[in-house]
Formats: structure tokens, C-alpha cells, sequence
């Protein structure tokens, strides 16, 4: 009896382990540029300090690139919301606060110039068909590499 292998997609694997895959991937291919201000930036108002990974810029690209493969019309203030979180306000309680938009469209900006993204005439960004073979095989690379 014959068993057939079913090529493997993003959904198939842990979202972890993808964005730390398609991270490593985006940064061997060069074609990605890292702005100037990407040692100094925080990424959201509510944050005390910048990230202290410096591949934080490819671990948050490949996790947009996911995000818009899993779920089409995603725009700025999407992402601004998606990565937000809980603002404290010292003895005052805490409320929800987004995130940077700035780090959000530049980084949908290079996805663009690699053409991962396009725009989606609806509102939002989408996915190409480029973007979704080259997020297939990575998410190939990492189901056989356990």
C-alpha cells in the first residue's frame, strides 16, 4: 500500500518554529535592508526599552509575511493592533495600547519590494503566489528537519 506525502504549508507547522525559520531565511537572502534605526527604535509606546534580539526586524517581518498568508486584508492598523499589548500606568490600572506603525509599514514595504505582499484592491495587503511558494518551502524545510 502506497502513502502519500502532502506537501507541507505554513498551517502545518508551529508558528514558532516558522518565524524563526523564515527569520533565518529572510536574512541569508539579502534582499532585505535593515534601516539605521533598528538598535535604537522601541516598537510600541508602551515599551520601556528596544527589543534586545538584534534579528528582531526579521523575526517581526516573517511573522507579518504569516500573518497576511493565514489572513488576507491585513493593513497597518491591523498589525498596529495585533502586535499591541498592556500599557502600565504605574498605581493607575493598565489599558491596551497599539503598537508602532511606522515599523509595521516599513517592514510591509520591503515584503512589497520582494514581492512577498501586494496590495489587495479591498484594503489591506495580500499574499502573491510568489510569496506563498517561497513561505510553503520553508515551512517544508522545517517539517523535515525536526
Amino acid at each position: 500500500m502506497a502513502t502519500f506525502e502532502t506537501a507541507k504549508t505554513v498551517k502545518d507547522v508551529s508558528s514558532h518554529d516558522f518565524n524563526r525559520g523564515y527569520a533565518a531565511h529572510l536574512k541569508r537572502s539579502g534582499k532585505m535592508e535593515l534601516p539605521h534605526w533598528t538598535d535604537i527604535v522601541k516598537t510600541a509606546t508602551f515599551k520601556e526599552l528596544a527589543p534586545y534580539d538584534p534579528d528582531w526586524y526579521y523575526i517581526r517581518a516573517a511573522s507579518m509575511a504569516r500573518k497576511i498568508y493565514l489572513r488576507q486584508g491585513l493593513g497597518v492598523g491591523g498589525f498596529r493592533k495585533i502586535y499591541g499589548g498592556r500599557k502600565r500606568n504605574g498605581s493607575r490600572p493598565p489599558h491596551f495600547c497599539k503598537s508602532s506603525g511606522g515599523i509595521a509599514r516599513h517592514i510591509l514595504q520591503q515584503l512589497e519590494n520582494m514581492k512577498i505582499v501586494e496590495m489587495d484592491p479591498k484594503g489591506g495587503r495580500r499574499i502573491t503566489s510568489i510569496g506563498r511558494r517561497d513561505l510553503d518551502q520553508v515551512a517544508g524545510r522545517i517539517v523535515v528537519a525536526p
